[in-house]
């Protein structure tokens, strides 16, 4: 086992949830070998093309990597364990907001404009055959095409993107979502929050509300703090200056001050932690994939190795 793989019992954890090997078509590559490659490459940054030998050829790690961000896999994995845990009782319900931005590399510009379909059509009719892995045939999600289409940003420096992700209180990224650089924070707070879907152990809906958010003046729009109300999420995000000196000038019609409780506020640096978690792996520190979903695989593996190793 070399520095970085999987051990044995983050392998142990994994293996039931993975998806079984193809029987048509010839010789099916181990999933440990081909994550441990996968593992390998997003923590050291590396071409696909130099990955070692002792992981296989490197078009079948970056050929998996890809077709398990396409078909949800990775996610999946993700949820699975984040299931565990839940049912354990180790999350702590008291997420935070935040986001980053991530330089993307020269290299990550030029994807094709034109989005291509869902799934490839080729040889659907043999999905469902007994012994085949149901991602034989997936091509990419749809949606892409263009700088905007795959979450590039343009910067003084180069193009960026943006990574939103909501953490619970050990530092453990729960949901997140890609966006080019330059998006705002606030605007993307509900659509962060709406990625929360951790499943139930038993039978019951996945649990999709926490017991408390946290984030700071960037999401303090009265649209945000409506949203949260609707769902009875309670809250504790900062007030902008400007803000109250409007409702103050307003008088009796600019409503009562917001509620903030400051000793709660300080658990919010629990976000923080979390970026830096994932920024300890190259590849998510900074992005070299031209497509934004094939970078959302990067992210998902180096939150799911957080949550195996936290």
């Amino acid at each position: 086992m070399g520095r970085g793989d999987l051990t044995n019992a983050e392998w142990d954890r994994l293996e039931s949830f993975l998806p079984r090997g193809g029987v048509r078509g010839g010789r099916w590559s181990d999933h440990r070998r081909v994550i441990n490659g996968g593992l390998y490459r997003v923590r050291t940054g590396v071409q696909w093309r130099d990955l070692p030998e002792r992981f296989g050829p490197w078009e079948t790690v970056y050929e998996r990597h890809r077709r398990w961000s396409a078909d949800g896999t990775g996610k999946m994995l993700l949820s699975r364990i984040q299931a565990a845990e839940d049912a354990a009782g180790q999350i702590d319900w008291e997420v935070s907001v935040d986001s980053t931005a991530v330089r993307a590399h020269q290299h990550a510009a030029g994807a094709r404009k034109a989005a291509p379909a869902s799934v490839v059509q080729k040889g659907a009719g043999r999905r469902n055959e007994p012994g085949r892995s149901s991602l034989a045939e997936v091509g990419r999600p749809a949606g892409g095409g263009g700088q905007i289409g795959e979450c590039l940003g343009r910067s003084r420096g180069g193009f960026t993107t943006k990574v939103h992700l909501v953490a619970d209180g050990r530092c453990r990224p729960i949901a997140f979502v890609l966006t080019p650089g330059h998006y705002g924070d606030g605007p993307q707070f509900e659509r962060v929050l709406e990625q929360i879907t951790v499943p139930r152990a038993g039978v019951g809906r996945p649990r999709t509300r926490p017991d408390h958010v946290l984030a700071d003046k960037a999401y303090t729009s009265r649209k945000n703090r409506r949203y949260l109300r609707r769902r009875g999420i309670p809250h504790t995000i900062p007030e902008r200056l400007d803000q109250q000196r409007h409702r103050r000038n307003r008088g009796s019609r600019g409503g009562r001050p917001t509620g903030f409780d400051s000793d709660r506020y300080k658990k919010r640096s629990t976000v923080e932690r979390a970026i830096n978690r994932l920024k300890c792996f190259r590849s998510g520190a900074t992005r070299y994939e031209k497509s934004a979903y094939i970078y959302l695989a990067t992210v998902t593996l180096a939150a799911l190795m957080i949550w195996l190793r936290a």
